[in-house]
């Protein structure tokens, strides 16, 4: 039996190092390795971290209420959402207030497309140097401006894929390139192509290797605001790639303890397939994968998960490159320049936890959490007679807590 698992691992690590052959190499030559300890993670107080703080509390109309952010995007003028519950597209402006919804079951469908007509997200583009939001529903894409009106509807077949990102000078970040079509067609989680043209193509798979499986986790690009500098995670490892329009490198090896930690070849061992669930409860603290990952400065940001939904577990840190300083997200601590109000609801609610930072953009990182949170909170201050803002002061007054979710816009300091 030892003789015959033997093999069968032997010939799986093969068949991997085969596929893998066929992958551009990345480059790890300025790699660094961080040793992360979560249980070392400390608290801080946010003025030590952040340059400003500013909640936006999202106006709430009959029309306007929705439930949480799934997907949250910043343009010049505007903040465009998405809420998984409605399957809405909702526009704000940047002093949160209402401006449109975009709302599927006003759409009129195609009556030749069988499939339903949800939103499940969107993508911004630009064209003529104005910003659209494109809609995938049913074999269409469908394009808004940013007050909400209908633009045009094209069949998808058509057009690009919106959730691929452009470097400055034209490269192309595909999600899912395809090598050649065929029974052994070969695809790749990320790659870079200009005029259709492969540049590089990174971890190869198979069809037949994901089926039967369970997906834990997803791979992510995340944007710091560097010039044609990206960064990208991958489930089932510890790693932060770098992606420029030339190539991938890897940037950063964390290394968590063995607790937090899982085996080196879960990714591709076929003992681990369709047994994903029940591997993470029996290891609850071992991370499935990374996310929320920025470069700001001096400051790395990332947060980790795991199946164990423990408010008191840390998760979520920020690591200085310099001082090797590593702060606990979950642990900051409300000062003067948070109005006293924490900066996220890491410690007492799930929103954090369930989406981070949703994005960092102009200079901000962004984050949220509900009205309940937010009048908690106050609450747990209503003895300290403390003062807040206009906006605050208004937002308090005339709402409650089931209005809409708050803002928190943060800016970060870089040493």
């Amino acid at each position: 039996m030892l003789k015959t698992t033997f093999c069968i691992i032997l010939s799986v690590t093969f068949s991997y190092s085969q596929l893998l052959a066929q992958a551009s190499k990345i480059d790890s030559s300025e790699m660094r390795a961080l040793r992360i300890d979560p249980s070392s993670a400390r608290g801080t107080p946010a003025s030590a971290l952040f340059e400003e703080i500013k909640f936006i509390p999202l106006e709430t109309t009959k029309e306007s209420l929705f439930g949480s952010i799934g997907k949250f995007r910043v343009t010049e003028d505007n903040y465009v959402i998405h809420d998984y519950e409605t399957k809405a597209v909702l526009i704000f402006s940047k002093t949160g207030k209402y401006i449109a919804k975009i709302d599927a079951s006003k759409i009129k469908a195609d009556p030749n497309d069988k499939n339903a007509q949800n939103f499940y997200g969107f993508e911004l583009k630009t064209e003529n140097d104005k910003t659209l939001i494109q809609i995938g529903a049913g074999k269409s894409f469908i394009y808004f401006d940013l007050s909400g009106n209908l633009v045009r509807k094209v069949p998808r077949d058509h057009n690009e894929y919106g959730g691929n990102i452009k470097f400055s000078n034209g490269t192309l970040v595909d999600r899912s390139y395809l090598e050649k079509k065929d029974k052994d067609s070969i695809y790749y989680q990320v790659s870079l192509t200009k005029d259709k043209k492969k540049i590089a193509a990174y971890f190869p798979y198979t069809l037949e290797s994901q089926r039967n499986d369970e997906n834990w986790g997803a791979s992510g690009i995340y944007d710091y605001d560097a010039p044609d500098e990206l960064f990208y995670l991958k489930s089932y490892e510890y790693n932060i790639y770098k992606l420029t329009p030339e190539k991938l490198s890897l940037a950063y090896q964390i290394i968590f303890p063995a607790i937090n930690s899982l085996p080196v070849d879960y990714a591709y061992n076929p003992i681990y397939r369709g047994k994903r669930s029940d591997y993470f409860r029996d290891h609850k603290k071992a991370f499935y994968s990374m996310d929320n990952t920025y470069l700001l400065g001096d400051n790395l940001y990332f947060k980790a998960r795991n199946f164990e939904w423990n408010l008191d577990d840390k998760k979520a840190f920020i690591y200085n490159l310099k001082s090797d300083e590593l702060i606990s997200v979950s642990d900051i601590e409300p000062d003067s320049l948070s109005q006293f109000l924490p900066v996220t609801d890491a410690s007492a609610y799930y929103d954090f936890s369930s989406r981070g930072f949703h994005v960092f953009k102009q200079g901000y990182l962004y984050t949220s959490y509900s009205s309940l949170a937010m009048f908690t909170f106050k609450e747990q201050n209503d003895d300290k007679n403390r003062n807040y803002d206009p906006v605050l002061t208004a937002y308090f007054k005339t709402q409650n807590k089931k209005s809409n979710p708050v803002l928190i816009q943060l800016k970060p300091k870089k040493n």
